[in-house]
């Protein structure tokens, strides 16, 4: 999950991106806020704890729809707060009479028009993050492995050939959470550090962590998911714990390829350096092309 508020109007949205679902949740406290126009947090929450109650004694859909999801709070702590996605909340705000009804239902409908947008033609997104990361600094050699590694963990390298996600998606592995403790048992296997750990590392929080590697990085990211692909497909692996077996099993490929490498250079292919320098970051707008297509 990708924690990026959005602003709408005055009001700040918390939004999280969901990667192996590629949907926008966004807060539900904060959208009642904008519609019913209270001036803190506590009378939306308030607002929002009676219309749940009604909705569910009427048996509607919309409150079974919602997620419990750790959101960042006024205090800057993670807090559970309900989320739903962008279709959901376009029939909520059917259920609050406001004057910032035909408002809200738009600027949540431009989101999903823009997704429909980059899934009609993927190359928007691809030419935009292309360009945005140029902004940054970021070589066309850094850039291409980036997308490469991607293209290895989420996409068909060869039209016959699924991708590391798509092979675990036909495979009884779920996505989101399953997906999470798989590919950290890669990165812990080739790295040596968890991904938690890499990204406290390189001093980050919400960002993504490929966008931060180094080339080498990548390189033994994307060595390491297409070893653990390839050998999933010849053991046939299927459900949690053979897949966990293979995901050892590629991660240690590349963490031998890292070891001779470090042997002959000297130096640590891991590391906390962050390609982008001091106080830069990415900007919000370009933070929901580049998590939605290249995670």
């Amino acid at each position: 999950m990708q924690n990026q508020p959005a602003i709408f109007e005055a009001f700040e949205i918390r939004r999280v991106y969901d990667e192996a679902s590629e949907t926008w949740l966004f807060s539900v406290i904060d959208i009642i806020q904008v519609l019913t126009q209270q001036p803190d947090y506590q009378g939306a929450r308030k607002y929002w704890k009676v219309l749940k109650g009604r909705l569910a004694k009427e048996g509607s859909e919309l409150v079974t729809n919602c997620y419990q999801l750790k959101m960042t709070a006024s205090d800057g702590k993670q807090r559970l707060t309900d989320a739903a996605t962008a279709e959901t909340l376009l029939r909520l705000v059917q259920s609050v009479p406001s004057p910032k009804a035909e408002p809200i239902k738009l600027w949540l409908a431009k989101v999903g028009y823009e997704r429909m947008q980059e899934m009609a033609d993927p190359a928007l997104s691809l030419d935009r993050a292309r360009e945005t990361w140029q902004q940054h600094g970021r070589s066309e050699k850094w850039i291409q492995q980036r997308m490469t590694g991607q293209e290895t963990r989420n996409k068909p390298v060869l039209s016959l050939v699924e991708g590391l996600t798509d092979y675990w998606a036909n495979h009884d592995i779920k996505q989101g959470e399953e997906f999470a403790i798989l590919t950290n048992i890669i990165h812990q296997e080739w790295s040596g550090v968890s991904v938690k750990s890499h990204k406290a590392k390189k001093g980050l929080q919400d960002h993504n962590l490929r966008d931060h590697m180094s080339e080498a990085e990548l390189i033994f990211t994307a060595l390491a998911e297409l070893s653990t692909r390839q050998i999933a497909e010849t053991d046939d692996a299927t459900g949690m714990a053979e897949n966990k077996v293979a995901a050892k099993k590629g991660g240690a490929i590349a963490k031998q390829a890292r070891k001779a490498l470090e042997a002959k250079t000297g130096r640590p292919v891991v590391s906390g350096d962050s390609f982008l320098p001091p106080g830069k970051a990415l900007t919000a707008d370009f933070m929901f092309w580049s998590t939605a297509t290249l995670s």
